[in-house]
């Protein structure tokens, strides 16, 4: 009986469904403005991050502040993650890092969001594409 009222709560509060990469259509968060990404830091644990996005060629991309690049770094399944969107979970996503990218990324984010006349100075050790493994 208690398995079924957790089982029950979980499916109540839970506010992402897991999608299979097959859904996995950037094209349709245009109007997103964050997605949520999966750390597994040995001292913390599992840990959510909120973070900025940006679509550039049909693709996700991410630029990560010092914090975030640090929790992707400690993760033990890096280069692996799991993202929250639009109120689907996807597991098994690549953070594939491309400084080549570096620029291009920065200018979408400027144009997409107002206060990256302020976050622009920040330091970002990271600019990466969000790539679904294939199972």
């Amino acid at each position: 009986m208690r398995t079924a009222v957790a089982l029950l709560s979980f499916a109540i509060f839970s506010t992402a469904t897991v999608a299979a990469a097959a859904d996995w259509t950037p094209e349709k968060w245009s109007a997103e403005e964050t997605l949520e990404f999966r750390s597994e830091c040995p001292d913390e644990g599992e840990h959510w991050s909120y973070v900025w996005l940006v679509l550039l060629d049909g693709n996700a991309w991410v630029r990560l502040g010092s914090q975030a690049a640090g929790r992707v770094d400690c993760s033990s399944t890096k280069p692996l993650t799991s993202i929250r969107i639009a109120g689907e979970q996807f597991d098994d996503i690549e953070l594939v890092a491309a400084a080549d990218m570096t620029e291009r990324v920065a200018a979408a984010m400027g144009e997409k969001y107002w206060s990256d006349v302020f976050v622009r100075w920040f330091h970002h050790p990271y600019t990466m594409k969000l790539v679904p493994k294939e199972k």
